[in-house]
C-alpha cells in the first residue's frame, strides 16, 4: 500500500554540558514520519543506517552521538506539527524533514523564528522559497526541476496540449503551477486541471467522476502529480474506462518511480494498468559506495521493502547535517540557545510555547549546510546560488508489460539524452532541439507509434464552418437547406469533405450560410467573422491575399487563381482570308515590282533574244506573262543576256521569300481563330476612362481602387454572370475584371468574349481558419 508520507525529521539536541565541555554527549535527532508510506519506511531505514555510520567513528563528532528519535504523525499534518512543538520545546539545532509541503510551510515559520535550519528532501514544493523561507533547505531536486523535464519531454513529441491530474494539496497543486508556467514558455498550455481529494482520501468515484470529464477533454496527453496511493487508483480507474488504449499518453511524476523501486513485484493488476505510462526517477550517478549501500539493503530492511532514490537522498541528509555540526564544533561553535521575547510571555499551558529557545548559531549552522561539498550516494553534494541541488538529473522509464525500460534521461545541463548525465559534462552545453532524443517508446495500447496527443472533444461544440451563400457560379458553391438541414455542393465543397473524410478520426461540423441569399456576399466580411470567432472556420471560393492573412490563417492553396480582363472581341471573315497574310500597302507594293521586273528584263532582253520580239500588243502580254509566271517559277521565256539572267536570279530569290512568308501567315490565319478587340489587357483600361466591371464580393474591386488607383466611379458592380455578359454586349463596361475560376466558367457559357492579356495577379483558394484551431492543412497539402 502506498500512501501520502508526512515524514519530518528534528534535529534535537540536549546538551549536558559541565561548566568545562564545548560539546554536547548526545545530538538528538527528532523524526517525524508516516510509517503507512512508502517514503516513511525507506527513510526511516536509511536514516537509522546513516545514523549507525556517522557513531561508528567516535571521533566524527569529537565523542558526540547522533540520537535519532521516531514519531509516527499516521497521515495527520496536525498530529505531526504537534510532535515538531514537542521536540522543539527541547535546545533544537537543526530540523530533517518535513516529509510533506504542508507541514514545510508551517514548520518553516517557527524555523525562521527559533534560527533552526530546516532539510528536507521529499517536501519539494517549488513555492518554498529561500527569500521568504532562510532557513528552509530542499536537498532532493524540487519540482520546478521535474516539470521542466516533463515539459521538455511534451516539447521533444511535438504536443501543444495537456491534462493535468493533481492532489488537491500544496505540494501537488503548486507543481501544477510550475508545470503551467514551463509550458507557456514553449507556446503550449494546460486545457484542463482534475483536482482530486489530497492522498490518501480520494475514493474511487471521485477519481473516476474526474476521468469521466478528462476523457470529453480535447487533449489525451495526460500528466499525473499525486502520490502512491491515488495515483495508483487513477490508473486502475482510468483502465476500467479505457482511458490505457491507444491514443493516450500518461506522463507521471517521481511517485510511481518510487512504487517500482519499493514495491516488487508489482502485482498483475497494477503491472497491467500502467503499461506505456512515461515516468521520472531522480537519477543517482552509479559509484562504489552506492553499490556497497545496495548490497546492504535487504539486511538492513530485512526484506520488507525495495530501495529508492529517496532512500539515497535520506543517508545523504544525515550526513550532510553532520558534516555540518562537525565543522561547527571545528569553528569552535557552542549550542547555546536563549528565550525569545515574543515566546516568553506566552509561557504555561498545556503547549507550554515559551519552552522554545532560539538556537544562538543557527546562522552559522545554516552557512555549513549551503556551502557542503561532498559526494554521496545521491553523487556530488552541493548547492548553487539558488540553493537548489547540483546538476539535477531524472531517468526516463518506460512501463513494458514485464516491468519498465529506461529510454533516456533528463539532466539540468543538456536536457534530453540516451547518454548519462556525466558523460554530457563533459561537453559544452547544448539544448538545441536536434540535440534532444530519447529511444523508441511503447505507448498505452502496446503500440509504438507516436500518439497524435488530441482528439476532438466528445462534449465539444460542432466546427461553425461559415459558407458564402452565392447567387452566382454556383458550381463552386452551392448551399441548399433540407429539412432543416444546410446540404452544401459545389467543387469547393467537395475538397473540403474529400479533405475531412481523409482524416482517421471525426470532425463534428456544422455549415452556416453567410449572406443573404439576394446577392454575393462580402469576401472580406467572412474572413473578418472568422477572426472575430464568429466562425471557426469558412470553406468556400476564398481568395489568398495579403491583406487577408495578417488576420486569420489559410490552408495550402487548391486551387490556382488570379485576377483577369475579360472583354468583347470580333472574329475575321474566313471569305477573304487569302488577302490577310499582306496589308494592302503590300499588296501594292509587290504588283509593282512584277511589273517593273518584267519591264527591266523586257528592256534587256528584246533586242537580242526573239522571244521578247513581236507586235507592241504581244510584247506588252509577254511582260505580263513573264512577271507574273516567276511567282510560281512557270516561265517560259529564256533569258540569253548576262544581264537579264543576273536580274531574274535576285528576282527569284525574292518571289521564293514572298511564297514562304505569305504561306506560313496564311496557314496560321485558317488554322487559329483570329480575334480582336480594343483592350489588350490591364494596362490599357489603367490609361483609359473606360468604365470597368467587377463582381459583387470580389476582392477586385479593392485591388483596382488601392492598388491600381482606378477611381471607383469608373467601377460597375455585376452581380450575376447573365449581367456581365449584357454589359459587356451593350458597352455598359470596356471590360470585366474578376478571378481566374470565375471567367474560365464564365466563357464556357459566352463565346462572344475571351480573355485579353496575362493574368496580372498570383494567388490561389483556400480554406479560412484561426491558426490553433486548424488541424488538418496538412491533409490538404
Amino acid at each position: 500500500m502506498n500512501l501520502v508520507w508526512h515524514v519530518s525529521i528534528f534535529v534535537l539536541c540536549t546538551g549536558a554540558f559541565s561548566a568545562e565541555a564545548l560539546r554536547p554527549d548526545v545530538v538528538k535527532v527528532g523524526a517525524i514520519f508516516t510509517f503507512g508510506t512508502i517514503n516513511g519506511k525507506v527513510a526511516t531505514i536509511a536514516m537509522k543506517a546513516a545514523e549507525n555510520d556517522v557513531n561508528s567513528d567516535p571521533r566524527f563528532l569529537g565523542g558526540s552521538k547522533l540520537s535519532i528519535q521516531v514519531h509516527d504523525s499516521n497521515f495527520s499534518g496536525f498530529l505531526g506539527i504537534m510532535g515538531a512543538l514537542k521536540y522543539m520545546e527541547t535546545d533544537t539545532v537543526a530540523i530533517l524533514g518535513p516529509q510533506n509541503a504542508i507541514m514545510a510551510h508551517v514548520l518553516s515559520h517557527i524555523a525562521n523564528e527559533l534560527h533552526v535550519p530546516l532539510l528536507s528532501f521529499t517536501a519539494l514544493d517549488p513555492t518554498l522559497s529561500p527569500l521568504q523561507y532562510p532557513y528552509f533547505i530542499q536537498t532532493a531536486p524540487n519540482d520546478q526541476f521535474q516539470m521542466t523535464a516533463i515539459v521538455d519531454m511534451i516539447s521533444y513529441f511535438g504536443w501543444g496540449e495537456v491534462v493535468a491530474i493533481f492532489s488537491d494539496d500544496d505540494q501537488s497543486r503548486n507543481g501544477v503551477i510550475a508545470l503551467g508556467d514551463k509550458l507557456a514558455e514553449r507556446r503550449c498550455k494546460i486545457s484542463y486541471k482534475a483536482a482530486l481529494p489530497p492522498d490518501p482520501k480520494a475514493t474511487r468515484s471521485e477519481v473516476k467522476d474526474q476521468l469521466v470529464k478528462v476523457r470529453m477533454m480535447e487533449a489525451r496527453v495526460i500528466v499525473l502529480h499525486t502520490f502512491a496511493k491515488t495515483g495508483l487508483l487513477v490508473f486502475d480507474e482510468a483502465q476500467n474506462l479505457g482511458m490505457m488504449e491507444t491514443g493516450y499518453v500518461w506522463i507521471a511524476t517521481t511517485w510511481l518511480s518510487t512504487v517500482l523501486d519499493s514495491t516488487s513485484p508489482l502485482s498483475s493488476k497494477t503491472a497491467n494498468s500502467i503499461q506505456g505510462v512515461l515516468t521520472l526517477r531522480p537519477y543517482t550517478p552509479d559509484s562504489e559506495s552506492k553499490r556497497s549501500f545496495i548490497s546492504q539493503w535487504h539486511k538492513l530492511s530485512n526484506g520488507s521493502i525495495g530501495l529508492n532514490p529517496y532512500g539515497l537522498y535520506a543517508y545523504d541528509t544525515v550526513w550532510m547535517l553532520a558534516r555540518a555540526i562537525k565543522l561547527f564544533f571545528d569553528q569552535g561553535g557552542n549550542m547555546s540557545f536563549s528565550n525569545s521575547t515574543h515566546l516568553s510571555q506566552m509561557r504555561g499551558g498545556a503547549l507550554n510555547l515559551g519552552a522554545l529557545s532560539i538556537f544562538d548559531g543557527g546562522k552559522q549552522l545554516l552557512n555549513n549546510i549551503l556551502q557542503t561539498n561532498m559526494t554521496g550516494l545521491t553523487g556530488p553534494i552541493q548547492f548553487n546560488s539558488d540553493r537548489s541541488p547540483f546538476r539535477p538529473a531524472y531517468d526516463i522509464l518506460n512501463m513494458i508489460e514485464n516491468g519498465y525500460r529506461q529510454i533516456g534521461y533528463w539532466s539540468n545541463y543538456s536536457g534530453l539524452s540516451v547518454v548519462t548525465p556525466e558523460t554530457l559534462y563533459a561537453r559544452p552545453p547544448n539544448r538545441s532541439s536536434s540535440s534532444q532524443q530519447l529511444d523508441s517508446v511503447v505507448w498505452p495500447g502496446g503500440t509504438t507509434k507516436k500518439p497524435r496527443g488530441w482528439v476532438f472533444p466528445n462534449n465539444g461544440r460542432q466546427l461553425r464552418i461559415g459558407v458564402p451563400n452565392r447567387v452566382s457560379y454556383r458550381n463552386f458553391v452551392l448551399l441548399s437547406s433540407v429539412n432543416g438541414t444546410n446540404k452544401v455542393q459545389g467543387y469547393c465543397m467537395d475538397v473540403f469533405l474529400a479533405a475531412i473524410n481523409l482524416l482517421p478520426y471525426a470532425v463534428p461540423h456544422i455549415f452556416i450560410p453567410f449572406g443573404d441569399g439576394h446577392k454575393n456576399p462580402n469576401y472580406n466580411e467572412l474572413v473578418n467573422m472568422v477572426a472575430a470567432n464568429v466562425f471557426d472556420a469558412a470553406v468556400g471560393d476564398i481568395a489568398i491575399i495579403t491583406s487577408r492573412t495578417k488576420n486569420v490563417d489559410f490552408t495550402q492553396p487548391y486551387i490556382e487563381s488570379g485576377l483577369v480582363v475579360v472583354a468583347p472581341v470580333k472574329k475575321f471573315s474566313r471569305a477573304w482570308a487569302f488577302l490577310r497574310p499582306f496589308t494592302p500597302w503590300m499588296w501594292a507594293v509587290t504588283a509593282a515590282f512584277f511589273l517593273i521586273v518584267g519591264t527591266v528584263v523586257w528592256i534587256l532582253e528584246h533586242r537580242i533574244n526573239d522571244e521578247f520580239r513581236g507586235p507592241p500588243k504581244k510584247q506588252l502580254v509577254t511582260i505580263m506573262w513573264f512577271s507574273f509566271s516567276t511567282m510560281f517559277f512557270a516561265h517560259r521565256e529564256n533569258t540569253v543576256s548576262t544581264l537579264g539572267r543576273f536580274v531574274l536570279i535576285i528576282w527569284l530569290f525574292v518571289v521564293l521569300i514572298i511564297n514562304s512568308s505569305y504561306t506560313a501567315s496564311l496557314t496560321s490565319i485558317l488554322t487559329a481563330q483570329q480575334l480582336s478587340s480594343p483592350v489588350t489587357g490591364i494596362d490599357t483600361l489603367v490609361t483609359s476612362n473606360e468604365p470597368i466591371g467587377f463582381q459583387v464580393g470580389s476582392f477586385a474591386q479593392n485591388y483596382l481602387t488601392d492598388e491600381l488607383n482606378i477611381p471607383k466611379s469608373r467601377l460597375v458592380a455585376l452581380g450575376s454572370p447573365e449581367e456581365c455578359a449584357v454589359a459587356l454586349e451593350r458597352g455598359t463596361v470596356a471590360a470585366v475584371v474578376d478571378e481566374q475560376p470565375y471567367m474560365e466558367l464564365f466563357l464556357s457559357d459566352h463565346c462572344r468574349f475571351s480573355v485579353r492579356g496575362q493574368k496580372f495577379t498570383k494567388s490561389g483558394w483556400g480554406f479560412v481558419s484561426i491558426s490553433e484551431f486548424w488541424h488538418f492543412q496538412e491533409t490538404l497539402h
